[in-house]
C-alpha cells in the first residue's frame, strides 16, 4: 500500500547515513581506501548517521507514543445490552465479516467503527518503534474495532431500521481485519496524534524544541500520505457497502429517510431546547427520549412525513438495552459536556432536569431573567415607570415596579429610541453570558472551575476543555432581535402572573406559552410592530383577548 510505502521510504531515509558509514568503515578495514582525507570522510559520516539515527529513533518514538483522540462516547458492555450484541454478531455472521470488539454510543446522529488499539497501549518501548518501522509486519492481528452508534438511532428507529443501517457499517470489520489496512491507519493517527501533541501549549524551550522538530517531520509525512488515506477509505467504504448489498437492502432505503429524519429533530431538540437549559447549569437527563417526541410532533406537522408515526408500533431499537432510561441519561450528560461544558459529575450548579420539569424549572426561569434584564436596562436609561394597580410607581426601595405597561408605554411614545433599548439588551446579553461562560470539563461537582485534571478514563480527556460548537452553528442575533426576545419574555411573565397562562414546553421550538392548555404561538408578530414600527395597538388587542393585566407587577427571576 502507498501509506506504507511511505513509511518504509522515511525509514529507509533514516538508516540511509548508517549504511554509507559502514560501507565507508569496512572499505576502510579491508584496506580499499586510505586514510587521510578518506578518515576524516568515514568518521564524519559515522556521527553524521549515529546522530540520524538517534533523531530518527526519537521520533519514532515519539509518533509511537503519541495518544491518538478517541471519540467520546458512552461505553456499553454486552452486560447492558445483549440483545444489541447478539444483533451485531448476527449481522457480522450474515456479512462474513469479525464482530466489532465493543459497541459505545455517542450523542450525535452518526455511526461507524472506530479503531482504540494502538502502539501506546504496548508494554515496551521496542514495540513502539516496531509499529512505525514495520518490523514485524503481517505477524500482528488487528484487534476488531469498537461499533460506536448514534444515541438518538435506537430510541428513533425501529429494531430492523437499526440492523439496516448498521449493515454497511459493520461490514467495514473486514478491511479493519486486513493487517495492512490496520497499519495504514495506525500509521496515519499516530502522525495526527503527534501533530496534536506537538501543538500543545504550556511547554518550556527545553521540551518544546524537540516537540516542535517532531511535529514538523510528522506535518511533512501527512502532506505526503493525505491522498493516498483518503483513497484508501474511500476504497474501503466502497467495498463495505458492497458486502452489504444483500442485507436488508430494500429496508436499508427507508432507514435512510429516518436517517435524516433524527439528525433534523436532533438540531432542534439541541439549539432549541437543551441549550437554554445548559446555560443556566441544567441538563436535560433524557435526550434520546426527548427526540422521540420531537420527531413525532415533526412527523404530525410536516406532510411529507406522513406514515412515519405509525412505525410506532413497532419495537423500538432501544429495548436491545437493559436499562435505557441510565444509557439515555449518560449520553445526555456527554452531549452537555461536548457542546456545552461543564463536570462529569451532577452538582448543584450542574443538575440534571427531567421533562416533566423543564417548564417551570426552565422556561419559566428563563422569562423571568430576560425580562428582570429588560427592567434593568430600562432604569439604566431612566425610563419612568408606568403606576400599577394596587402600588405606587415606585417600589420601597425605590427601584421601578416592574409592569408590562412600562414597557409598552415606553417602545409605542413618540420618539421613543428603541435603538438604545436594543444597544442596551444587546450589551447586557454580552456581558452576562461573558459572565456565565461554558463551564471548563475539569470543573467541581459544584459547576465551578477546579484546578484538579479530569479524572483518568475521562472520554474527553484529549478533547481538551474547550465545548464544541454546536452545529449548525447559529448567527448571532440582532439587538433588535435580542430586544424582541426580551418583550416577549415579558409578555409571557404577564400572562403567567395575571392571566392563568403556563410556560411549557414544545418539542421543535423551545419554550412556549400555554393558554388554556393550548399553545400561544401567534405572539411574535404583535411584539415586532411594537419593537421595530412603535405600533402597540396588535400587541394590546392580543393581551386582551388572552386577559393579560399589563398594569399589574410581575415576579422577576
Amino acid at each position: 500500500m502507498a501509506l506504507l510505502r511511505i513509511r518504509s521510504r522515511a525509514t529507509a531515509l533514516a538508516i540511509l547515513p548508517a549504511g554509507a558509514a559502514v560501507v565507508l568503515l569496512v572499505a576502510q578495514a579491508q584496506g580499499r581506501i586510505g586514510g587521510g582525507v578518506w578518515s576524516t570522510v568515514s568518521w564524519a559520516v559515522t556521527v553524521c548517521a549515529v546522530v540520524v539515527l538517534l533523531i530518527g529513533a526519537g521520533v519514532a518514538v515519539a509518533v509511537a507514543r503519541a495518544r491518538p483522540a478517541v471519540s467520546p462516547t458512552v461505553p456499553l458492555t454486552e452486560a447492558a445490552a445483549p440483545d444489541l450484541y447478539r444483533l451485531v454478531r448476527d449481522l457480522a455472521d450474515r456479512l462474513d465479516v469479525p464482530a466489532p470488539s465493543a459497541i459505545a454510543l455517542t450523542p450525535d446522529c452518526d455511526s461507524w467503527l472506530e479503531d482504540r488499539t494502538h502502539p501506546a497501549t504496548q508494554p515496551k518501548a521496542k514495540d513502539l518503534a516496531r509499529e512505525l518501522t514495520g518490523a514485524g509486519r503481517g505477524r500482528r492481528v488487528p484487534a476488531a474495532p469498537v461499533l460506536v452508534i448514534g444515541s438518538p438511532f435506537l430510541w428513533w428507529m425501529r429494531v430492523a431500521e437499526l440492523r439496516a443501517v448498521l449493515a454497511p457499517v459493520v461490514a467495514g470489520t473486514g478491511p479493519s481485519a486486513h493487517p495492512d489496512i490496520a497499519a495504514a491507519r495506525r500509521f496515519v493517527r499516530g502522525l495526527d496524534a503527534a501533530v496534536a501533541d506537538a501543538d500543545q501549549p504550556g511547554r518550556g524551550r527545553v521540551r518544546g524544541i524537540p516537540a516542535a522538530f517532531v511535529g514538523w517531520v510528522a506535518r511533512l509525512m501527512l502532506r505526503g500520505c493525505r491522498g493516498h488515506a483518503a483513497e484508501m477509505e474511500r476504497c474501503v467504504a466502497a467495498a463495505a457497502s458492497g458486502r452489504a448489498q444483500g442485507v436488508d437492502y430494500g429496508l436499508r432505503i427507508v432507514a435512510q429517510e429516518q436517517v435524516g429524519l433524527a439528525y433534523a429533530g436532533w438540531d432542534r431538540l439541541l439549539t432549541r431546547v437543551a441549550l437554554p437549559a445548559w446555560r443556566m447549569g441544567r441538563w436535560p437527563s433524557r435526550l434520546d427520549a426527548g427526540v422521540v417526541s420531537a420527531l413525532t410532533e415533526l412527523s404530525r406537522r410536516d406532510r411529507l412525513a406522513d406514515g412515519f408515526t405509525s412505525r410506532l408500533g413497532e419495537r423500538p431499537a432501544c429495548d436491545l438495552i437493559e436499562e435505557p432510561g441510565a444509557a439515555d441519561e449518560a449520553a445526555s450528560l456527554l452531549a452537555a459536556r461536548l457542546f456545552h461544558g461543564g463536570p462529569a459529575e451532577a452538582g448543584p450548579g450542574w443538575s440534571p432536569v427531567d421533562w416533566q420539569q423543564y417548564p417551570e424549572e426552565v422556561v419559566d426561569r428563563k422569562w423571568r431573567t430576560e425580562a428582570a434584564r429588560l427592567h434593568r436596562v430600562l432604569d439604566a436609561l431612566g425610563v419612568a415607570a408606568s403606576v400599577s394597580v394596587g402600588g405606587p410607581a415606585q417600589g420601597a426601595d425605590g427601584s421601578a415596579v416592574p409592569t408590562l405597561a412600562r414597557v409598552i408605554d415606553h417602545l409605542a411614545a413618540p420618539g421613543a429610541n428603541s435603538e438604545a433599548l436594543a444597544a442596551g439588551i444587546g450589551a447586557a446579553v454580552a456581558r452576562d453570558e461573558a459572565s456565565e461562560a461554558p463551564r471548563p470539563r475539569t470543573g467541581g461537582s459544584d459547576g465551578s472551575p477546579a484546578a484538579t485534571p479530569p479524572a483518568a478514563g475521562d472520554p474527553l480527556d484529549l478533547w481538551g476543555p474547550v465545548p464544541l460548537p454546536l452545529f449548525p452553528l447559529q448567527p448571532p442575533r440582532t439587538g433588535t432581535e435580542l430586544l424582541a426576545d426580551h418583550v416577549v419574555a415579558m409578555v409571557c411573565c404577564a400572562a403567567v402572573d395575571t392571566a392563568g397562562a403556563a410556560p411549557g414546553l414544545d418539542w421543535l421550538d423551545g419554550p412556549a406559552l400555554l393558554v388554556d392548555g393550548g399553545r400561544r404561538s401567534d405572539l411574535g408578530a404583535p411584539v415586532l410592530s411594537l419593537v421595530e414600527d412603535g405600533d402597540a395597538e396588535p400587541l394590546r388587542t392580543w393581551l386582551t383577548a388572552v386577559g393579560v393585566r399589563t398594569d399589574k407587577p410581575v415576579r422577576l427571576g
